[in-house]
């Protein structure tokens, strides 16, 4: 069956094939027509082409000549607007700046422009001429613009009263209505102690509506190539202003040889004013100079950091130069707590002078401020030195002839007092030597140091009083003021519990030795051992019961009688100051002398008449 189906396959084959081949002929030939179509358009178009040429060229020429003659308009009208600008800004330059110092800077802004406009069409015929004419325009302006520079400058750079300063200060360190300088307020020793929140308002040197203005004028000034008049007139112009201010408040500039001549109540008045002043000059002034000088040249290709330098140089030299004369001046004991405000006040102000000279330009006023720092910080440490030596090697032959506190000791331990309330700035300046021990460790050592030298002083004036029992009097009244004086005061942390009960051991060893020494012999009338008569060479009749001769017991009352009054005349003109001292000597007196007298008379029974009274 499916041999018999292929001859019928064969032939639908074949005639597929034949169909197909015909179709093929057919589209060859339309092919061939379309070919033959497109190539005759193809030379019509290009005969066209040829024909139309001629008519676009002129097309383009004309095209192009339009074109140009827009340009033409505009650049005639570009230059006659520039032209009809410069007529303006000519008539606002030649009134020049006084009555509108804005328009006449917006002049001067025009006139650049037209400058630069012709500057690149100098092909245009009178280029060069309007060049020439804008430039003389300008270089007017800028002569008129450094005078006017000048004279804003002069106007609003006048020196501030110390009244305006007084009111921008924190209400603790202003000055009563009283005082008629600024060092005499009523503050405590050390005003920077309650200051760490203490809020300076910075003053208002120039108005703010003319700082713009004069930034204006930097600009066209620096930009006009006219860098060195800027520079020199605002130096000299707020130079002044803050030379003149100073000085109204009362800076002067005082060398070594100064500050070594004065009296030392004129010193330290001068001293606590400088001190005053410092904040003034940095946190006010000279805070006020660097935002107005930051604000003029703000933008100005200008090295304001070398201009402010330059500006304020003077005065920081004037304000420094007396800090410095001190610190390099003869060393006494009591400059040590000056030098420690003046070192604290430069501390202080540490972080606002870093700010206000900031830049490479004012690193050397930086480095005067951080000198005198050290400088300070050194005189005061050798002062220190100064002050253990001397209270040691104390020489006065002064004798306080009742025995009581000497006045060397009073200084001393209110010197140390003192120390106490310099205990964060002691905390900087052992810093500054990096002793590498902890502060208070510090402390102490220097504290025991001097109170040990002061110690030792007064064993050595001790030695200076005749009378035994009025040394250890004395040394008692001493050594017991010393330890009072600790237990009262921060000391008492710092030297601690042990340094106290030790030398109240010592108090008690001089009041025990007082007492053996000052009345041994009181004691010893009353005491009839060993005496004459009190044998058996005397007759029954002439001794009593206790086998003493009647006469010895009344030469020793008359000998007890006449010490205890000659005792009572000399001991009536000693002291001890301190009445709780006092009267427990006068108990520790009467427990010895009573019981030793009340035994004498108990013993011998003696009804002679005897001269004592009680006192």
């Amino acid at each position: 069956m499916a041999v018999s189906a292929l001859p019928r396959t064969m032939e639908a084959l074949t005639r597929r094939a034949t169909m197909l081949r015909d179709s093929l002929h057919k589209s060859q030939g339309n092919t061939d027509g379309m070919v033959a179509i497109l190539g005759s358009f193809d030379h019509r178009l290009s005969a066209l082409e040829a024909a139309m040429r001629p008519t676009q060229v002129r097309t383009h020429a004309i095209r192009m000549a339009h074109e140009n003659i827009d340009k033409t308009l505009k650049a005639g009208e570009a230059i006659l607007s520039q032209f009809d600008l410069t007529r303006r800004a000519e008539a606002t330059i030649l009134r020049g700046p006084h009555e509108d110092l804005e328009s006449y800077l917006e002049a001067v802004d025009i006139l650049k422009g037209i400058s630069r406009f012709f500057s690149s069409n100098k092909n245009f015929r009178s280029s060069e001429g309007i060049l020439n004419h804008v430039n003389g325009l300008l270089a007017k302006s800028s002569l008129k613009i450094e005078e006017e520079f000048k004279q804003l400058m002069s106007t609003y750079s006048k020196p501030i009263e110390p009244d305006r300063l007084f009111d921008c200060l924190p209400k603790s360190l202003r000055p009563s209505k009283d005082d008629t300088e600024p060092g005499n307020d009523n503050q405590s020793d050390h005003p920077s102690k309650g200051l760490e929140t203490a809020v300076y308002r910075t003053p208002t040197l120039v108005p703010p509506r003319i700082l713009p203005l004069m930034n204006d004028i930097a600009q066209q000034l620096v930009q006009a190539g006219n860098q060195q008049s800027c520079y020199k007139i605002y130096r000299e112009s707020r130079g002044s202003a803050l030379e003149l201010s100073l000085r109204k408040l009362g800076v002067e500039k005082l060398s070594k040889d100064d500050v070594q001549k004065m009296q030392w109540e004129a010193l330290e008045a001068k001293i606590g004013n400088w001190i005053h002043f410092m904040r003034i000059a940095v946190k006010l002034l000279l805070a006020g100079e660097r935002k107005i000088c930051d604000q003029i040249f703000e933008g100005v290709n200008f090295n304001k950091d070398q201009c402010f330098a330059e500006m304020a140089t003077n005065s920081v030299v004037t304000l420094l130069s007396f800090g410095d004369a001190v610190a390099k001046s003869k060393r006494s004991p009591e400059k040590l707590f000056v030098l420690l405000d003046m070192y604290e006040v430069m501390r202080e102000l540490q972080s606002e002078i870093e700010v206000v000279f900031e830049g490479k330009a004012c690193s050397e006023m930086r480095e005067a401020a951080l000198g005198l720092t050290k400088r300070l910080a050194q005189t005061a440490q050798e002062t220190f030195a100064d002050f253990e030596e001397a209270v040691e090697k104390d020489a006065s032959k002064t004798i306080v002839q009742d025995g009581t506190v000497h006045p060397l000791t009073s200084y001393v331990i209110n010197y140390v007092k003192f120390l106490f309330d310099y205990q964060s700035t002691l905390k900087l300046l052992f810093q500054e030597f990096e002793t590498g021990s902890e502060t208070e460790s510090q402390l102490a050592v220097v504290t025991m140091r001097i109170m040990q030298a002061l110690q030792n002083n007064l064993d050595g004036k001790s030695k200076q009083y005749k009378d035994p029992a009025l040394t250890h009097l004395f040394l008692m009244n001493n050594v017991h003021y010393m330890v009072r004086s600790v237990r009262r005061s921060e000391a008492k942390d710092i030297l601690g519990d042990d340094w106290i009960q030790r030398h109240r051991r010592i108090v008690q060893q001089n009041a025990n030795q007082y007492k053996r020494v000052a009345w041994a012999k009181v004691l010893q009338a009353l005491s009839v051992q060993g005496a004459p008569g009190s044998t058996g060479s005397s007759t029954p009749a002439d001794l009593n019961s206790s086998g003493v001769s009647r006469a010895v017991v009344k030469e020793r009352f008359k000998a007890f009688n006449t010490q205890f009054e000659e005792l009572h005349a000399k001991q009536s003109l000693w002291i001890v100051p301190d009445q709780e001292l006092r009267e427990s000597l006068r108990l520790a007196i009467a427990e010895v002398l009573l019981p030793a007298y009340r035994s004498f008379i108990k013993r011998f029974g003696c009804k002679t008449q005897m001269r004592w009274t009680h006192r």
